[in-house]
């Protein structure tokens, strides 16, 4: 499984790992991942240290999951992104709308 989820002892928090490309080809597991759980964590970290590539679909899942976790007050975490994934995300400015780590 290229995706992979862990929530929490006391279910606060959501934990989505991601495993190689980040790309479109994940886009029904990266939703599946958030959008049913009951009840909603508070804060969610998308751990980015086993992703290999990120494109635009990506970005546009990673926004998906902010709508979904309460815009602009949601408490989203990218965390461990190598290199070339971190150059993608300043590039698009995603730092200044995920708190990047």
């Amino acid at each position: 499984m290229s995706v992979v989820t862990e929530v929490s002892p006391d279910g606060q928090k959501l934990t989505i790992s991601i495993k190689g490309r980040f790309d479109f080809a994940k886009h029904q597991e990266f939703r599946e991942s958030y959008e049913n759980l009951q009840p909603r964590p508070e804060s969610f970290e998308v751990n980015l240290k086993d992703a290999t590539y990120l494109d635009s679909s990506a970005l546009g899942m990673l926004l998906l999951l902010r709508d979904h976790a309460g815009g602009e007050n949601a408490e989203i975490s990218l965390t461990h992104a190598n290199a070339d994934v971190r150059k993608i995300l300043a590039i698009s400015n995603f730092e200044q709308i995920f708190d990047v780590a």
